[in-house]
This record gives structure tokens, C-alpha cells and sequence, in this order.
């Protein structure tokens, strides 16, 4: 029984095709899964902005029903009333306008002021020098100057 043994091909260096069908569905199946991720990151960044949108219509919708309210009452009668009684000061027949007076004006008293002489120097006009100083006084502290005894 000698004969030549039959040598069985090592399965050790081969690759079967079922270890081939299993890479492949396991790289789709990763394929298909970033695929997937990606587009539910995107979803939720749309609908992030969706709500955003939605909030802005929100607010939106309030100040135009705030805005419309505020034009109806601007075109109403009241409103006409109020401006013209307010801002308008205007009165209907037998009403009288009263407008408020602060307490207690003080009345600026009359005060004289002198006019600087002129005196001709070589065809020119000159104030007087001595009177000048005097119209000054009187315009900065309403007052006559104080007395001068020397001139």
C-alpha cells in the first residue's frame, strides 16, 4: 500500500467565496451606515433651521398684528381726538384751553445801558476807551458798573 498520497491544496492561503460574499455585504453595510449618518446629520441641521424660520414667522406674525392694531387706531377717532386735544391744542366749541404756567418767572428788570461816545480820530470812528469797559459790565453781569472816581 504504497501508493502516492494525495496532497490536499491548503486552505490556509486561499479565500473561500463565502469569506469574499462576507467582506463585501460588510463594506456596503459600512458604506450604507456613514451614508446614513450623514444624511440624519443633515436632517437635523435643516430642521434646526426650520424651527429658526418658524420662531422668526412667529414673532413676525405678532408685530404685524401689533402693527395693524396700532394703524386702526391711528385711523380711528379717538386717536384723532387725543392729537388734537394733545399735540394739536386745539379745542371743540364751548371748551376752553388751559395751558399751565410755571410757578413763579422772574421778570427781568429794565435795565439802561449806555451808548459808547464815538469820537473821530483822523476820518476813523473810535468807541470812547473810558465807556467801554462799562458796556461790558453791563452786559455780562446786568447790572450798572460800579462807580469810577477816577474819571
Amino acid at each position: 500500500m504504497s501508493g502516492p498520497v494525495k496532497r490536499m491544496p491548503s486552505s490556509k492561503n486561499q479565500i473561500s467565496s463565502m469569506q469574499i460574499v462576507f467582506g463585501s455585504i460588510l463594506t456596503i453595510s459600512l458604506l450604507l451606515a456613514i451614508n446614513f449618518s450623514g444624511r440624519i446629520a443633515a436632517g437635523q441641521r435643516i430642521n434646526a433651521r426650520l424651527e429658526d424660520i418658524q420662531n422668526n414667522i412667529a414673532t413676525l406674525e405678532i408685530k404685524a398684528t401689533a402693527l395693524k392694531s396700532e394703524l386702526n387706531y391711528i385711523n380711528s377717532d379717538a386717536f384723532i381726538e387725543h392729537w388734537a386735544h394733545t399735540e394739536g391744542k386745539m379745542v371743540r366749541p364751548n371748551e376752553i384751553l388751559v395751558r399751565p404756567v410755571p410757578g413763579a418767572t422772574p421778570i427781568p428788570a429794565a435795565t439802561s445801558t449806555t451808548v459808547p461816545a464815538v469820537v473821530s480820530i483822523s476820518g476813523g470812528t473810535r468807541p470812547d476807551t473810558s465807556t467801554n469797559w462799562k458796556l461790558w459790565w453791563s452786559l455780562f453781569f446786568d447790572s450798572l458798573p460800579p462807580s469810577d472816581s477816577g474819571g
